[in-house]
């Protein structure tokens, strides 16, 4: 642990500067989703035929392809997210509280993302309100797309509360150094409080994390999501009891991921070494290192279903899972992450933080191609024998590609417009740290 002490100033920082670079990454992010924005645009006038999706089956086409697989993608990182983070509150890992909001804020991040891809993928945003919110007593019964929006929205607003409560501590202790031309913003979040409700949300905070990690198997990305795609049993890759646990090792593997790069992005930022320790980014990298474990196993388990006795279609399917390029790629960025990530546990001197982000990184790309070849080849191999057996065919458009890179764009404006009005990293860390090093620098009984 470094021998500088953390204090208020270190998390009001980011708050209280303003720099180029600063200027730099928003100009960057924005312009990232205004081409996005833009291509949306187009889509709207022109319609869905401007992408690379179309009709399946003797067509030759896939009706979902980057649209829902990066849907997928951002909805595993946001449930990953949040579990990361109620994990450390539930469990008492106050090792990775400087990370937590973090994580509470990639949530909040991704989960808008992936509500976004709805609304981009259903052709026409009218739609939402059509065919979604109009009929919700009749569809929540029947429709995937509504049980999506159920999900989404509740997390949304379950992780806002969440964050919001733990932000009324550090805005009331640390009024007197923030911005005053944001006082509306701070009067509104710190609406009725009294120092009696601290001992109250701590509680509540604890509730939530313990109903987040109790429901994170069944109702995020080991449930509804996986479920969802269980339904439509004519696509042979989407069945299999092995998706819901697939599906939230990927999201855990994602989430540590997306808060790898983001801690390390702000501890370069606002110099906070001492906060966000090599220790931490160590445990982080092998945590991620114990998901891609889990990745590749469950990875494993279906690829053997596919290939001992499959039944026709699912065998055809696994055939050109196995023989895609960006399968490959996808297990191979992740095995070799894996094997850094253990190969640095066995021997400390391989570990560099740079080291950490590159392997971040490579996991995020391989989850979001694993995330985009799932929902092509489902659409490639169906099970409907008026049908040819040859695959069809798929090619994502520039639109597409460009909103993977606008919503990352989004998400990370974000993190850098949050940043400047709450602290990133909690009251609560410092305070531990700070706990940490009087107990460090207390005399033990046999010195007193």
């Amino acid at each position: 642990m470094s021998a500088e002490t953390p204090s208020e100033g270190d998390i009001l920082r980011p708050i209280n500067t303003f720099t180029a670079k600063w200027v730099a990454l928003a100009g960057i992010a924005g312009l990232a989703f205004l081409v996005f924005l833009v291509g949306w645009a187009y889509q709207l006038e022109k319609g869905l035929v401007v992408t690379g999706l179309g009709d399946w089956g003797s067509g030759g086409g896939v009706t979902w392809g980057v649209y829902i697989g990066a849907f997928i993608w951002w909805v595993g990182i946001a449930h990953g997210g949040i579990i990361l983070s109620a994990a450390v509150r539930l469990l008492g890992m106050e090792r990775y509280m400087p990370v937590a909001r973090m994580a509470e804020l990639l949530t909040l991040g991704g989960l808008s993302a992936a509500g976004f891809y709805i609304i981009v993928h259903m052709g026409r945003p009218d739609r939402m309100v059509t065919s979604v919110l109009g009929h919700y007593h009749i569809t929540v019964h029947n429709s995937p797309l509504v049980w999506d929006v159920t999900v989404i929205t509740a997390y949304f607003v379950l992780t806002a509360t969440y964050l919001g409560l733990t932000i009324r501590y550090d805005i009331v202790r640390l009024r007197d150094d923030l911005p005053d031309i944001l006082e509306p913003v701070y009067k509104f979040l710190t609406l009725g409080y009294t120092e009696a409700e601290d001992e109250i949300i701590e509680r509540m905070v604890w509730w939530i994390a313990a109903a987040i990690i109790i429901m994170a198997p069944l109702l995020l990305h080991g449930g509804v999501i996986p479920w969802l795609f269980s339904l439509l049993a004519t696509y042979p890759v989407w069945d299999g009891g092995i998706q819901g646990p697939q599906f939230l090792s990927i999201a855990l593997t994602s989430a540590i991921s997306g808060v790898i790069i983001a801690a390390a992005a702000f501890t370069k930022a606002y110099d906070w070494e001492h906060i966000i320790t090599r220790d931490v980014f160590r445990g982080l990298l092998l945590w991620l290192g114990f998901f891609c474990l889990m990745f590749l196993w469950f990875q494993l388990q279906q690829v053997i279903n596919g290939v001992f006795l499959p039944g026709v279609a699912g065998g055809e399917a696994t055939h050109g899972k196995l023989h895609h390029p960006g399968y490959i790629l996808s297990l191979g960025l992740v095995a070799g992450s894996m094997i850094y990530i253990f190969a640095q546990g066995i021997r400390p001197a391989l570990f560099t933080k740079t080291r950490a982000i590159i392997t971040a990184f490579a996991v995020l790309s391989a989850t979001l191609i694993e995330k985009i070849l799932f929902v092509v080849e489902g659409f490639l191999y169906v099970q409907f024998s008026m049908y040819e057996a040859v695959p069809g065919t798929y090619m994502p458009s520039l639109i597409e590609i460009a909103s993977v890179l606008g919503t990352i764009g989004m998400v990370s404006l974000i993190f850098l417009v949050v940043s400047k009005i709450v602290p990133i990293v909690e009251l609560h860390a410092i305070e531990h740290l700070n706990g940490e090093h009087g107990h460090d620098d207390a005399p033990t009984e046999v010195e007193a």
